[in-house]
């Protein structure tokens, strides 16, 4: 037992010393600001919308803007309304291309949640290192860059949370004030981040489609093969929002306007009930979707939906096998998603979720915790075999994964995090290996530790409560422990209760750390 402590103990100072240096190397990347062009960053500018009416005259008043120097332009307006596709149409029209060149960045910012990581998604698509912290080299990329144009879309993600707002405006804040920046943001509602001087005329917030423009709309979509009378019975319950047109416009295309009228018949009631206003005509757009015989056919599909409202980043066909979902033909209930435009397949063939129909499900079906509970294993999983990995060749491969679903973990653990959810001990023991891989990776202690914090004294396990406290002390260097040396008596006090040589070896290295860093 003691010469595998001591080779245990080997392994570990070796493990530091080259994490010293990637944190050497790190902090020379955060500070390096050279040219970067699209082919070293993962940046790609998303298409020129195929399908856009309507817009014409909010288009106009936007390129008009953009006469005056480096303008800060807001586009507002309810979920659903077309923010993205006018910030779209403004990023590929001839004017733009030609002032910007090379210089035009699209960042969606719907995986942010605070500062940091909004700094950190724009730094990697201007082909940045990873880093703890890209704010500075963000802004100092920017500043030494030519004339650039910023598009932030669904900003109200990162700024709506009252917690992180103070922070993000004043990172928004500097990068408006880069004379050379051109800084465009959409959000949802109708309130501007209050540190920005906008540039004015002010953007109204988007309204509702002309019904021309959204005749033509759900023509282009669905064909011109129907009834203009029950066309417009249908554009009726949409209010003309440009989301609504389309969920119901690709119905239609697969089904006939009749039969999503009677449906709608049927539904009405209870939507009816809670207001017929513009969130009830989007509720009512999805409630239709969800009512398509192409979903009722595959009922588990309404399931697959639900856990997808609750991971941002989507999932792989390869999570859809390998996570065991309680889901009869997974993949069928995904094609059905597909089909009806209630989910859609990005960039990197991950299956996601529209976020006002996110929302939708979050408030009205939220998923069930038989079907979260293998998502949480899978992750389980690939957390322990990332710290099993660590350091080694094969770490790549759980590294790229758990990355790539980086805000669902935070989502399901969060959920995880409960006092009375019966796999509470994997949660935190799923949480401490997270908070283990995101400082490993230069993201920070995640903040889901501290939601542990509150539950400990009511679990008496005494391994678990060990295991928790030796990833806050290698969480020591990131964020100082406030109350160090009772931590150290409490650990020590629940060794006294169970045996495991290997986790006293680490709690004796620790100690060793923290002395000589304190030296």
């Amino acid at each position: 037992m003691q010469n595998q402590a001591q080779l245990r103990h080997q392994e570990v100072l070796n493990l530091l010393e080259t994490m010293s240096s990637s944190e050497s190397a790190s902090s020379t990347s955060k500070v390096y600001f050279g040219s970067y062009t699209s082919s070293t960053s993962i940046s790609m500018l998303p298409a020129e919308p195929k399908i856009f009416y309507g817009r014409d005259s909010e288009l106009e008043d936007i390129l008009k803007l953009f006469n005056q120097e480096t303008p800060r332009i807001a586009i507002l307006g309810a979920g659903g309304m077309g923010k993205t596709s006018l910030a779209r149409t403004v990023l590929h029209h001839e004017q733009i291309i030609t002032k910007y060149q090379g210089n035009r960045f699209f960042i969606a910012c719907d995986t942010a949640s605070n500062k940091v990581e909004l700094a950190g998604l724009i730094g990697a698509h201007l082909g940045m290192k990873p880093g703890k912290d890209l704010t500075q080299a963000v802004l100092w990329h920017f500043a030494e860059a030519p004339p650039s144009l910023l598009i932030l879309d669904n900003f109200e993600t990162p700024w709506e949370p009252f917690e992180s707002r103070k922070e993000i405006e004043e990172f928004l804040s500097l990068l408006a004030d880069i004379t050379s920046l051109v800084l465009l943001v959409t959000m949802r509602g109708a309130e501007r981040p209050s540190k920005v001087q906008w540039t004015r005329p002010f953007l109204s917030p988007l309204g509702p489609l002309s019904q021309e423009a959204a005749r033509k709309m759900f023509i282009e979509i669905a064909d011109d093969r129907h009834s203009m009378e029950e066309v417009d019975q249908v554009l009726h319950l949409t209010d003309n929002m440009p989301l609504s047109i389309s969920l119901l416009a690709h119905l239609v295309d697969m089904e006939n306007c009749s039969t999503i009228l009677s449906h709608w018949e049927r539904e009405k009631t209870s939507l009816i009930s809670e207001g017929f206003d513009r969130r009830s005509n989007l509720e009512l757009s999805i409630s239709l979707s969800l009512s398509s015989p192409r979903i009722t056919s595959m009922p588990h599909s309404q399931d697959l939906l639900a856990l997808l409202s609750i991971l941002p980043d989507g999932l792989s066909d390869v999570e859809l096998k390998q996570s065991k979902f309680p889901i009869q033909d997974i993949l069928g209930c995904k094609a059905a998603l597909l089909r009806t435009a209630l989910a859609y397949s990005d960039d990197h063939k991950r299956l996601k979720v529209l976020v006002p129909v996110r929302e939708y499900m979050g408030r009205c079906s939220p998923p069930t915790d038989p079907i979260i509970t293998p998502l949480l294993a899978h992750f389980h999983e690939l957390l322990e075999l990332y710290m099993t990995a660590m350091g080694k060749e094969s770490g790549v491969f759980p590294i790229a994964r758990i990355t790539s679903n980086y805000t669902n973990i935070q989502n399901i653990l969060r959920r995880g995090l409960q006092l009375e959810h019966s796999d509470l001990a994997k949660s935190i023991y799923c949480t401490c290996d997270f908070n283990s891989f995101s400082r490993l990776t230069g993201h920070g202690s995640t903040v889901l530790m501290e939601d542990i914090k509150h539950l400990l004294p009511s679990l008496h396990d005494h391994r678990l409560k060990t295991y928790f406290i030796l990833e806050l002390f290698y969480s020591f260097t990131y964020h100082p422990i406030s109350h160090l040396e009772m931590l150290i008596t409490q650990a020590l006090d629940h060794f006294k209760r169970f045996a495991e040589p290997e986790l006293e070896c680490m709690f004796s290295i620790i100690l060793h750390t923290l002395d000589t860093n304190s030296a």
